[in-house]
């Protein structure tokens, strides 16, 4: 195998500009698929910070809530119910919405967040910054301001962070109120929100007045160590109505992913992303690999006519599509990790480069071009080498 590779190699190179054209269509194809696929993944990832920082086992909500961004309130006396069980440490509430933030700098620009309320009795969020603060949130219209939000809400953080006080402005159905920020937590920006507030049970009540009592978003469920959860959570199902549905906290996070996969648009153009990023790759190797078996087919049939088979004729040019899947992956793996930083700086998504995405488009890369290559051989098989001389 390797005494035939210096062959393949030579004929490659032979036709220079030949060979960068190729390699520009690989480095163009491995470019468009690691965006689309970060960019994808980003928007799953950012999408279920909020789950990933719940320090919950299991997790109650409405059976007509479909995502994070559109969660229907159920009865919080099915979180009370819950309760009951001997498993069960401790129940909360999770409330979510979304508010108006005015922008404190120009007072008259108006931007919806999402604002999430809990009861500060319990630690329940991992999230950096928040247990920080839990004692400046217990006083009336106080918030915490998530320090990855968009820079649209105003120089909230630079101004917390020079000890400037912050107040301003947020509204929900017509009812402003007015807060303070009493500090940063971190959680980011998705595709659903570019900010974020956190808030006390009590002033999220306060600031969306027109919220129906004794109604939650979200129940989290803390159970007691050693606990059967198979067992408990066949309890609950069979105790509770069907106005609720019980969720791991794993399965909570599949919930929210899966909205976004199939519920919406978004899942499927990055995919198709994807897909035509691998067609225009194999269209431009095929056609360079298929010029050169063409213009080099005297030669080739001088190789049959002395007794080599078709597969030794596939294997160089196989070999050839796998220098150009080579050479062309790496630069684009360079220019990718350098697209997502400027990404992940221009919208906050999490767009990062991971070792099974790197590993997932070599492969792709290798199989498109070695399926161009086949296809690009193909000609080579009914070749005689009478007719051809």
């Amino acid at each position: 195998m390797f005494s035939k590779l210096p062959t393949a190699w030579l004929q490659l190179r032979y036709q220079k500009v030949r060979l960068i054209v190729a390699l520009s269509g690989v480095i163009f194809a491995v470019v468009i698929i690691f965006m689309q696929l970060g960019i994808r993944d980003a928007l799953f990832d950012s999408a279920v910070r909020l789950h990933k920082g719940l320090e919950g086992d299991y997790f109650l909500i409405s059976p007509r809530s479909t995502s994070l961004i559109a969660m229907e309130t159920f009865p919080e006396r099915r979180l009370n119910q819950v309760l009951g069980f001997s498993e069960v440490d401790f129940v909360t509430p999770v409330y979510l919405d979304f508010a108006q933030w005015k922008n404190p700098e120009t007072r008259n620009y108006w931007r919806n967040l999402f604002v999430i309320g809990f009861d500060l009795r319990y630690r329940i969020f991992n999230l950096p910054g928040v247990n920080d603060y839990i004692e400046a949130l217990k006083i009336s219209d106080t918030v915490l301001f998530d320090s990855s939000s968009r820079s649209e809400f105003g120089p909230i953080v630079a101004n917390f962070e020079q000890q400037k006080p912050v107040s301003t402005e947020v509204g929900s159905g017509g009812n402003n109120r007015r807060i303070d920020v009493v500090g940063l937590f971190q959680m980011g920006t998705s595709f659903g929100s570019d900010g974020n507030l956190m808030v006390s049970h009590v002033n999220f009540l306060r600031i969306f007045g027109n919220r129906r009592k004794g109604f939650i978003d979200v129940g989290l469920i803390k159970l007691k160590s050693g606990t059967d959860t198979q067992k408990f959570v066949n309890q609950v199902k069979n105790y509770l109505p069907p106005d609720v549905k019980i969720l791991s906290k794993e399965e909570f996070i599949q919930f929210e992913k899966n909205y976004w996969q199939s519920s919406t648009a978004i899942g499927f153009i990055f995919n198709l992303g994807v897909g035509l990023g691998l067609i225009v790759g194999m269209v431009v190797v095929y056609q360079i690999l298929y010029t050169n078996v063409s213009e080099h087919l005297p030669e080739y049939a001088t190789l049959k006519a002395m007794g080599y088979r078709h597969k030794y004729l596939l294997s160089m040019v196989l070999q050839q599509a796998l220098f150009i899947s080579i050479l062309g992956y790496v630069p684009g793996l360079l220019i990718s990790i350098i697209q997502y930083e400027v990404t992940k700086k221009a919208t906050l998504l999490p767009v990062e480069m991971t070792f099974n995405r790197a590993m997932f488009v070599i492969i792709a890369t290798i199989v498109m071009c070695f399926i161009s290559g086949a296809t690009a051989v193909g000609k080579l098989k009914s070749a005689d080498p009478a007719d051809i001389f």
